[in-house]
C-alpha cells in the first residue's frame, strides 16, 4: 500500500507539468500563440522553406495591446518548447491606433506541418531587444521597410548598412507600414558598396511589392549598369521583366494597376526566374555580368541612356555626281530621314510605390519567394493569431490557466472532492500501516506460541510478552482465554466442563469480533469516497456548464474562445471526482483482502486454542464437544436406556 501510494504522489507531481506548458520567464505576465501553418488549410507549402523572416502583424482584431510597453520593449519571441529564443525586429508599433509590425526569424519553416511560437509580453523592465541586423540572415545585403522620416534616404536594417544615397519622392502607406513613392522623378539610388557587388555568373536575388499607379510604356524598377553590361528589372506596358545585357525574358501577364503586388527575380548563374505573387512567371537562360556600380530604384541609372546607331558622315557631292544624287532624290531623301529619325533607347521612370525591398546575395529559393509572398501580405493565410494568455498565480502554466477559469460554485465543489482525496488517502495510508503491523505481530506470536508446549499459558508468564505482542491480535485473543482458564482455576476448577470450554471460546470470539471491527473501521469512508466522488464532481460538471451556456447567454455571442475555457473548467469537476474514486476503490480493496486474512487468522487460533485447552485441562481426554455434540449425545443415552426398559419388561 505504501508503494501503491508513492506511486500515485509521483504520478500526480509529474502529470501537472506534462499537461501544463512550461511559462518561459515569470518576469512575463502574458503571451500570445502565433502559429505558422504551411498545411493545405493555411499556407499550403509543400517544399521546406528554411530560415525566414516572417512579418506578425498585430491589429486590435488579434491583439488587445493591454499590458505591453509603449515602445514594444517587452516583446519576446520564443520557440514552441519555451526554450530558444528569436531575433526579431519590430518596424512599427503604435499601442493607441493598435497596429504593430513585427519581423520575426523562424530558423526553420517545414513543408505541411504547422509549428508554434509565443509572444511574450507584459514586463515593464524588459529592455529593448528589436534588432534587424541579426533578425535577417547575413545573405540579406540590403533590407528597406522604408519606415523613415519623409525626405530621409532610405536606411538599412541589414548589417551591411547599405543605406540610400538619395530619398525617394514621398513616403506613403504600403503592404507593410509605409512605402516608398516614385512620380516619375529621379530614381532612388544605392550605393556601390562591396557587399551589393556581383561577380560574372554569380547569385542574386530581388523582391519588393511594387503598385503600378500608370503602368504606361517601359518602366524600370530596379537598375544597375557597369559599363556595357547592364541588369534590369522592369514593366513593358504593365507586364514585368527581367532583362540581361538586352536579352528580355518572355512577356507574361500584366501586373493589376494601382494594386499592390509582390515582384521577385533569383539569379542562380545558369538561369534567371522572374515571380508575382510567389509564382514563377517567366525565366531567362542566362547568368549576370559583373556589377559593381550603383543601382537605382524606381528608375534607370542617370546618364545611362543608350546611344541611337551611328550613321556614316556627310560627304559634299560633285558636279559630276550632281545630276545622279538629283535623280536620287527621293529614295535617297527618304533613307537619310529614315536614318535621323531612328529613336533612341530610354525607359521612363517608375509611377506607382515600392515597398519592402530586399536584396540577397544567394538564389533565394522558390519556397521562400512563395512564403514571403503569403505572410507579408494584409491577408496572411500562412500565420494564425491564438487566444492571449495570462501566467498563472499558480506556477502550472496551462493548467494555471485552467484553474483559474473556473467559476465559485464549482470551486465548492472541487473543495469538497479535495478534502475527501486527502482524507481518502491518508485512511489508506494509516489502515496500510495498522494491518501491516497486526501481521507482522501476529507472525511473530505464533512462533513463540508453537514452541510454548503442553503449557498453554507459557507465553503470557514472560514479563516482554505485553510489549513484544503490543500489535498482535492473536495475542489479544490469547490473553483473554489464558484470563478466563485461570479465573476458573481461581475457583478451585482442577477440569474444565465443557460448557467452561464453550464459555471460553465465547470469550475470545467477543475479542476476535472487537479485532474485526477495529480493522474494518473508517473503511466506509472509502467507500462513500468511491461512490459519491464521481458524483460530486458530475454535480460541478453540470453547475459549472450552466454558468457557462448562462454567460453566453447574457453576453449575446457564441464564440469559442469564450466558450471553451469554461466548459475545460467544468470538466475538471468531473476529472477530480474520478481521481478520488480511483485510488479509493484500489486501496479499499487492498485493505479489505488483508483484513480477511487477519480475520482467518484468528479464526483457526481460537479452534487451535480451545482444542489444546480441551486437551490439556478437559475432563477428560477427549476434546470437549459443541451444544450439537452433546444434544446427539442426550438423544443417544436417551434412546438406549427406552431399549433397556423394553428388553427388561419383555423378560419378566
Amino acid at each position: 500500500m505504501k508503494r501503491l501510494l508513492l506511486l500515485m504522489l509521483a504520478v500526480m507531481v509529474g502529470w501537472l507539468p506534462a499537461v501544463a506548458h512550461a511559462w518561459w520567464q515569470p518576469e512575463w505576465q502574458y503571451r500570445k500563440q502565433i502559429s505558422v501553418d504551411t498545411t493545405p488549410e493555411g499556407g499550403a507549402i509543400s517544399e521546406n522553406v528554411g530560415r525566414t523572416p516572417l512579418l506578425v502583424r498585430l491589429h486590435t482584431g488579434n491583439f488587445s495591446f493591454d499590458g505591453t510597453n509603449e515602445n514594444g520593449s517587452d516583446l519576446r519571441f520564443v520557440s514552441g518548447d519555451d526554450q530558444n529564443v528569436l531575433n526579431h525586429q519590430i518596424e512599427s508599433f503604435d499601442p493607441l491606433m493598435g497596429m504593430a509590425l513585427v519581423w520575426v526569424d523562424v530558423p526553420e519553416v517545414g513543408a505541411g506541418q504547422k509549428q508554434d511560437i509565443w509572444m511574450y509580453y507584459g514586463n515593464e523592465k524588459a529592455p529593448l531587444a528589436s534588432n534587424g541586423q541579426i533578425t535577417f540572415d547575413p545573405n540579406y545585403t540590403l533590407v528597406y521597410h522604408f519606415d523613415g522620416a519623409p525626405g530621409a534616404p532610405s536606411r538599412d536594417s541589414t548589417a551591411y548598412t547599405n543605406h540610400a544615397q538619395t530619398a525617394p519622392a514621398g513616403v506613403i502607406d504600403g503592404v507593410s507600414g509605409r512605402a516608398a513613392q516614385f512620380v516619375g522623378g529621379s530614381p532612388m539610388m544605392l550605393p556601390a558598396s562591396p557587399s551589393l557587388a556581383v561577380p560574372a555568373a554569380g547569385a542574386f536575388s530581388f523582391s519588393a511589392w511594387v503598385r503600378a499607379d500608370q503602368p504606361q510604356g517601359q518602366q524600370l524598377v530596379y537598375a544597375r549598369r557597369d559599363g556595357t553590361n547592364s541588369f534590369l528589372i522592369g514593366l513593358d506596358q504593365g507586364v514585368p521583366f527581367v532583362e540581361i545585357n538586352g536579352q528580355r525574358s518572355p512577356a507574361g501577364a500584366p501586373l493589376s494597376p494601382s494594386t499592390w503586388q509582390h515582384l521577385a527575380v533569383t539569379a542562380d548563374g545558369s538561369q534567371v526566374v522572374l515571380y508575382v505573387q510567389g509564382r514563377a512567371t517567366a525565366s531567362l537562360n542566362a547568368s549576370l555580368p559583373a556589377l559593381n556600380t550603383v543601382a537605382a530604384v524606381g528608375g534607370d541609372v542617370p546618364g545611362a541612356l543608350l546611344a541611337a546607331p551611328a550613321t556614316a558622315p556627310a560627304e559634299v557631292p560633285s558636279a559630276e555626281g550632281a545630276a545622279a544624287e538629283t535623280s536620287a532624290g527621293t529614295t535617297a531623301g527618304a533613307e537619310s530621314a529614315a536614318s535621323v529619325a531612328a529613336p533612341v533607347i530610354t525607359y521612363a521612370p517608375f509611377v506607382g510605390a515600392i515597398d519592402e525591398l530586399r536584396l540577397s546575395k544567394i538564389a533565394r529559393p522558390a519556397a521562400l519567394i512563395y512564403a514571403d509572398a503569403l505572410a507579408q501580405g494584409a491577408e496572411s493565410r500562412l500565420i494564425a493569431y491564438g487566444v492571449d494568455e495570462e501566467q498563472s498565480g499558480f506556477g502550472f502554466g496551462a493548467l494555471g490557466f485552467l484553474l483559474k477559469a473556473v467559476p465559485m460554485d464549482a470551486w465548492i465543489v472541487i473543495g469538497v472532492l479535495v478534502f475527501m482525496m486527502f482524507q481518502s488517502w491518508v485512511i489508506m495510508y494509516r489502515k496500510s500501516r495498522q494491518v501491516g503491523r497486526v501481521q507482522q505481530a501476529n507472525r511473530h506470536f505464533r512462533d513463540v506460541f508453537g514452541e510454548s508446549g503442553g503449557k498453554l499459558d507459557a507465553v503470557q508468564t514472560d514479563t516482554k510478552a505485553e510489549q513484544d505482542f503490543a500489535y498482535s491480535s492473536l495475542w489479544r485473543l490469547y490473553r483473554m482465554g489464558v484470563k478466563e482458564l485461570h479465573n476458573r482455576q481461581a475457583q478451585g476448577m482442577k477440569a474444565l466442563s465443557p460448557n467452561s470450554i464453550e464459555a471460553i471460546r465465547a470469550s475470545m470470539d467477543g475479542v476476535r469480533t472487537q479485532e474485526n471491527q477495529a480493522l474494518g473501521a473508517r473503511l466506509g469512508i472509502l467507500s462513500n469516497a468511491i461512490a459519491g466522488g464521481p458524483y460530486i464532481g458530475l454535480l460541478g460538471t453540470v453547475l459549472g456548464i450552466m454558468v457557462v451556456f448562462l454567460g453566453t447567454a447574457m453576453a449575446g455571442d457564441v464564440n469559442i474562445n469564450a466558450i471553451a475555457p469554461g466548459m475545460a473548467a467544468a470538466l475538471l469537476a468531473t476529472a477530480m471526482g474520478l481521481f478520488v474514486a480511483i485510488p479509493a476503490l484500489f486501496g479499499y480493496n487492498r485493505l479489505v483482502g488483508r483484513n480477511k486474512d487477519v480475520s482467518a487468522d484468528m479464526r483457526v487460533f481460537v479452534d487451535e486454542f480451545v482444542t489444546r485447552l480441551a486437551e490439556v485441562h478437559g475432563q477428560n481426554t477427549t476434546p470437549a464437544k459443541n451444544k450439537h455434540d452433546k444434544h446427539e449425545a442426550a438423544l443417544a443415552q436417551g434412546a438406549d436406556l427406552d431399549l433397556a426398559n423394553a428388553q427388561a419388561a419383555g423378560s419378566a
